[in-house]
């Protein structure tokens, strides 16, 4: 009997537990549903102050006479590749006969060069011809996957030289022979082709341009002075001016020019005056770095639109192909404590000494400090999407400062300073 009163008594603590923990779980999911708490960590994070932008590269160009009519052209200079006064830019070849000797002669020359230089090697330089094999291969595939294709085309040009070089290290005694014989019927195709081939050179010394695209005429640094909004909205190319031997890039200076509404450009020179700081332009495509710039000067106002005119010196030779073009001007950068724009507060709220709540409009954030909800002030430093920059104020307390790590409150109800959360 004593022993069945006991289980029954078991039982009934039993489920009288389970009924408590239920009990306890339902409050806390109306507690919750009546005042959900969400929150976050605060961490540190720095962003570009840019203006996004749309306007056209103008650089000091050239057009190089076309005179290859009647011939067949072969362009001799790479892309960017600096030229000489007088250096050769072009050849033009009397018919396909001639150009096809003279691709003969190109390769013969090749493998000259490189049978005389096996015949100078060593064992030391041997190993140093396959170290630069390897950083050449790695050199490739970083430009290839970065879509620099003209710098990747110079790479894989050196490469074929240099795995050229390192079969003819294996050559055997035969190689003054070869040398000679290589010797004799170059000199025999050069002076078949001597009558056959002209030179286009070039008239003044710059960097050398396979694209004319008809604006070198239309755009020019001079006719930046008097650029208006409109003039550039309607500027065409000139197409009569194209040529196909290309152009040359003379000085060091090139420009960007875009149209800008007059707050934008106000907003950049009081930022430029007040921090004196860099302005640095980033493309949208075809440069993969950052390009140090100045703001030159500003065309005529139209309405509340100008052209704004930016100065860079420098990277030139990665800009010989670039015309019309999106670009970002960046002119900021804005570090602070990253928040939710929801975690934002507009007012603190209180308990005064008599249990009632007093608001006072400040901007800042509640956190979670122990048990407890603590508002401390912020100043916003930087405005995105759906989050804020924000730092303490000055002579903020110690205990009142935002740091980096902070749980923020995102939301909640019924929430004021120094409430403890359960």
């Amino acid at each position: 009997m004593k022993k069945q009163k006991s289980s029954i008594w078991g039982r009934l603590f039993m489920a009288a537990a389970s009924l408590g923990v239920l009990a306890y779980f339902v409050f806390q999911a109306l507690n919750y549903v009546q005042d959900p708490l969400t929150t976050t960590l605060a961490y540190p994070y720095q962003v570009e102050v840019a203006l996004d932008l749309s306007g056209f590269v103008v650089r000091n160009e050239q057009v190089l006479s076309d005179n290859a009519a009647g011939g067949l052209l072969r362009i001799q200079r790479a892309e960017g590749e600096r030229v000489s006064v007088g250096g050769t830019v072009a050849e033009v070849y009397e018919d396909q006969a001639s150009l096809e000797r003279q691709l003969e002669a190109d390769s013969l020359s090749e493998r000259l060069e490189q049978l005389q230089y096996a015949q100078s090697l060593t064992k030391g330089t041997v190993t140093k011809l396959d170290e630069q094999i390897t950083r050449r291969i790695l050199d490739y595939r970083r430009y290839v996957t970065s879509d620099r294709l003209y710098d990747a085309e110079d790479v894989s040009s050196e490469l074929r030289a240099l795995v050229m070089r390192r079969d003819y290290s294996e050559v055997g005694d035969d190689l003054p022979m070869r040398i000679q014989q290589l010797q004799m019927e170059l000199e025999s195709l050069q002076s078949q082709a001597t009558n056959s081939v002209r030179r286009i050179t070039a008239p003044t010394a710059g960097l050398y341009s396979a694209e004319s695209d008809g604006f070198e005429a239309v755009l020019t640094p001079e006719s930046l002075q008097e650029m208006t909004p409109s003039k550039l909205a309607v500027l065409r190319a000139d197409t009569s001016s194209v040529s196909r031997v290309g152009k040359l890039i003379l000085g060091d200076e090139w420009f960007y020019a875009a149209v800008m509404s007059a707050e934008e450009l106000s907003m950049l020179e009081q930022r430029l005056e007040e921090s004196k700081g860099s302005l640095y332009l980033r493309f949208a495509k075809g440069v993969d770095r950052d390009l140090p710039v100045t703001l030159s000067y500003t065309g005529p106002a139209e309405g509340d639109q100008v052209v704004a005119v930016f100065r860079g010196s420098t990277y030139l030779r990665e800009l010989t192909l670039l015309r019309q073009q999106r670009a970002q001007i960046i002119y900021d950068t804005a570090e602070g404590i990253r928040i939710p724009k929801a975690a934002l507060r507009a007012e603190r709220t209180a308990k005064d000494s008599e249990g009632n709540l007093t608001t006072e409009s400040t901007a800042g954030v509640y956190c979670l400090v122990g048990r407890e909800a603590r508002f401390k002030p912020v100043e916003i430093i930087y405005s995105g999407d759906n989050y804020v920059l924000v730092r303490s104020p000055a002579k903020t307390d110690d205990k009142l400062l935002i740091r980096s790590g902070e749980e923020i409150v995102v939301s909640a109800k019924n929430i004021y300073d120094r409430k403890v959360i359960q």
